[in-house]
């Protein structure tokens, strides 16, 4: 960010990446409930421990930082425990 930026500004800045962040989070939720639908049509197990590394592991990879691996490692796995419950849930 440029010099001169006031903390109302970073703020509202924010604000706006947390709405974002949530409909992007809502998106991906939305998108579990039609996996967990496809899983149980199909007879497959719902938790997939080897998908979900893989999903980690590109994450991880993928990080540019400032968050740290473990930072980003504990935030995806809530987001992945919370949409498991949603495809549960489908």
């Amino acid at each position: 960010m440029k010099n001169g930026v006031t903390l109302e500004q970073l703020r509202t800045h924010i604000d706006r990446l947390d709405e974002r962040l949530l409909m992007l989070l809502n998106t991906r939720g939305r998108l579990a409930l039609c996996v967990g639908r496809i899983k149980k049509r199909q007879g497959k197990r719902l938790f997939d421990p080897a998908r979900e590394r893989i999903v980690l592991r590109q994450l991880l990879a993928a990080n540019p930082g400032p968050l740290s691996t473990r930072a980003v490692r504990a935030i995806y796995r809530e987001i992945l425990t919370q949409v498991r419950r949603l495809e549960q849930s489908a």
